[in-house]
């Protein structure tokens, strides 16, 4: 089995940025003992909240969250600015053989890119190809940097080789879900179990579907949405997480968790 969760973290702080609550971030992460974590809007350095605030880590967001579960991670920058940069990170169990950032930015104002890391596990003879995506927030922004995800997949990815592609799609009218199933084959974890999308932001009242995990070569087992009420999103009450962690007060997202079987 493999576990797997997304996530857009919002830099550490809670919605409406009035709290900065990394460590809480970091355990709840840790409850759920996923073996490979997307993470967007993660924060690689940043200078001035260093200096003002207490609890920031020495290190990168991503090497901070790391610690203990996750030895082996990646980090693409999207925004790169006078303090700092931030951008995604998939943190995993398991070694990456490479990874490469690609930047899929159509607007100096809004960079993006794609990480696309190669991971090797037990479970398959095959190399395990993930992917952490953040698209941009207009259609015709989205529109370019799909072509570019599935030009990069159909490049590089042969498709007897699994694939999971996670991150904040923005894709609140499902164009891209529509896309990415036709011309990849792809199918949305959560889709797949629930039946329909699942409804990640804003987090106190989760109405549009932003955060995606698609897979192909995979089998999905599982998949639910990480809430302080999430066993009222799940069928399958026996698989639920701890709810121990209020998800709704730590990001403006809520995260996506699934489970996989390698076919």
């Amino acid at each position: 089995m493999l576990k797997v969760l997304t996530y857009n973290i919002h830099k550490g702080f809670s919605p409406g940025n009035r709290r900065f609550i990394l460590h809480k971030i970091k355990s709840a992460l840790q409850s759920t003992n996923a073996d490979i974590i997307f993470l967007q809007e993660i924060q690689g350095k940043h200078t001035e909240n260093a200096k003002l605030i207490n609890n920031w880590p020495d290190n990168s967001q991503f090497e901070f969250l790391a610690d203990e579960i996750w030895p082996h991670h990646a980090y693409g920058k999207n925004a790169i600015y006078s303090q700092g940069h931030h951008g995604n990170a998939i943190l995993s169990k398991m070694p990456f053989s490479k990874y490469e950032n690609i930047n899929v930015s159509y607007m100096k104002s809004a960079s993006r890119s794609l990480l696309h890391g190669v991971i090797h596990h037990s479970g398959t003879q095959e190399p395990l190809h993930v992917i952490c995506v953040h698209l941009g927030l207009f259609s015709f922004e989205r529109q370019r940097q799909l072509i570019k995800l599935v030009n990069r997949i159909e490049e590089f990815i042969p498709h007897n080789e699994p694939l999971i592609i996670a991150g904040d799609f923005n894709d609140w009218m499902g164009r891209a879900e529509k896309y990415l199933c036709r011309e990849l084959e792809l199918s949305d974890a959560f889709k797949s179990v629930q039946g329909k999308l699942a409804r990640t932001f804003p987090a106190w009242m989760p109405v549009l579907p932003m955060d995606r995990i698609y897979t192909r070569g995979l089998k999905v087992t599982h998949c639910q949405r990480l809430h302080e009420h999430h066993q009222d999103y799940s069928r399958d009450h026996s698989r639920e997480y701890s709810n121990e962690h209020n998800w709704a007060a730590l990001s403006d997202h809520l995260p996506l968790v699934a489970e996989f079987d390698f076919k």
